[in-house]
């Protein structure tokens, strides 16, 4: 396996200058296409390795930026030149069901040489990304994600707006992706797929260029399947959003990061360079530099970051919705209903590769949760009792985060880490009718079980 020793000598002696492609789209009239497909790309720098075969959203891991204002309306046509079906899932977005491209749930797959129209409004600001929603497991750690970005006039005027996407390569050691690890059921039931090599927006520790006393924002999103990332930004730093959703602007130069989220940071430069590290797994690890530099452009005013107006959390309850988390290895299941009938958790990882579950069941895209009037203030109670960290992330909706004692954190998210053994509530508004997925966004433990429907009528 690659080594943490010739991580740091690849990164070193390759410095790179990158950053997502970029598009704006802001029309309806002329659909943008969007196409899955193959791609080579150089994953490790250094001509020991070889190109890696990733699935790619036109040709660039990540796939291009989408970047546009709040109101506006996304047209795209997506086609899928992959060998198996796919669809293309739209994180974060308070979404029209029917494009919220849940393969399975809210539309067929998109077959290959198929194609799908999505278009809906972009309802809400914030920091939003975009994969696949078809054998996620597989698909995502291929490379099938990209940035999705949307602008409002209220947004803090920075001189340099950047997107990190940040994910983990399990990769052999040629470079390549190691296929033969898909599938594992090992990872299934543990942890999750966890690669070997980290990648901001698809380089290794890529270098970016910024002016010297500018004001940045930086737009963190994690990835990877499974990995929490722990990430340092060694300056001072405001956080000032998390999953797309303002927080109250607060000093902040450490945040944790479970897949799929994200952290909106204004960051306030002087003459020297930055280098993000990743700090939890057994790091640090510089993840991207940016480096400082003389540029000719005038810079915006350093305005005092304005405190966010957060809408308060509901008073009351009409839905409660337990969620008794089990499974996994170490855990406490030893049987579950999978499909109508009880089965060993041993049979249901052996023969199913099932290992988790909601309430004593294996769940999936057929079970329902509860059914919910549209307008009703819904509560799941969500319980981890496993001896794993589960990221759970609700479709169609925004949800404030209940501790046990009954507090509220600030904010709210799309994607919340349980640690193990924790209780809370995640409480939302059912405003948006349809069938919506909540599923763990390891994307291993959605595969084995950990998924299920609520439906708002």
């Amino acid at each position: 396996m690659i080594t943490r020793r010739s991580f740091l000598k690849a990164c070193l002696a390759t410095p790179l200058l990158a950053a997502t492609p970029s598009l704006t789209l802001a029309t309806t009239t002329n659909p943008f296409v969007l196409k899955a497909a193959k791609a080579s790309k150089r994953l490790v720098p250094g001509d020991e390795y070889q190109d890696a075969t990733v699935w790619a959203f036109n040709g660039s891991v990540p796939g291009p930026e989408l970047r546009f204002k709040k109101g506006d309306t996304i047209s795209l046509d997506f086609i899928n030149e992959l060998e198996e079906g796919s669809s293309i899932h739209w994180h974060g977005i308070r979404n029209i069901n029917a494009m919220d491209g849940v393969a399975g749930l809210t539309q067929p797959e998109v077959m290959p040489n198929g194609q799908f129209r999505y278009e809906f409004p972009l309802n809400d600001s914030g920091t939003y990304w975009y994969h696949s929603h078809a054998k996620t497991w597989s698909q995502v750690a291929r490379g099938l994600y990209g940035p999705l970005i949307v602008e409002d006039e209220s947004d803090p005027l920075v001189d340099h707006d950047i997107v990190l996407m940040i994910d983990d390569w399990l990769l052999a050691n040629d470079g390549t992706i190691d296929e033969a690890s898909f599938g594992s059921l090992h990872d299934w039931a543990h942890g999750g797929r966890l690669g070997n090599w980290l990648t901001v927006n698809g380089e290794s520790h890529p270098t970016i260029e910024v002016q010297k006393n500018s004001r940045i924002r930086i737009r963190l999103i994690n990835a990877a399947n499974a990995r929490i990332f722990g990430l340092n930004i060694p300056a001072t730093a405001f956080l000032i959003a998390e999953d797309g959703y303002p927080v109250p602007v607060q000093p902040s130069q450490d945040v944790v990061l479970a897949p799929a989220q994200r952290a909106d940071f204004i960051v306030d430069l002087a003459e020297d360079d930055i280098t993000i590290n990743e700090v939890s797994n057994n790091g640090p690890y510089p993840a991207v530099t940016l480096k400082v530099v003389e540029l000719k452009t005038p810079l915006v005013p350093k305005d005092v970051l304005k405190q966010p107006t957060l809408e308060s959390p509901p008073q009351s309850i009409d839905v409660a919705i337990p969620l008794h988390m089990q499974g996994g290895a170490m855990g406490n299941l030893r049987e579950a209903s999978f499909k109508g009938q009880m089965h060993p958790i041993r049979e249901l990882a052996q023969t199913y590769k099932k290992a988790w579950a909601f309430n004593g069941t294996i769940s999936d895209h057929h079970d329902h949760l509860a059914k919910i009037e549209r307008g009703q203030v819904v509560s799941i109670e969500v319980w981890n009792d496993t001896r794993w960290r589960h990221a759970m992330h609700l479709h169609g909706h925004h949800f404030w985060i209940q501790t046990e004692d009954g507090t509220f954190l600030d904010g709210k998210r799309d994607t919340y880490l349980f640690e193990r053994g924790e209780k809370a509530n995640l409480v939302f508004v059912a405003d948006n009718p349809g069938l919506w997925l909540f599923h763990c966004h390891m994307l291993e433990h959605h595969a084995a079980g950990m998924a299920a429907v609520i439906e708002i009528s």
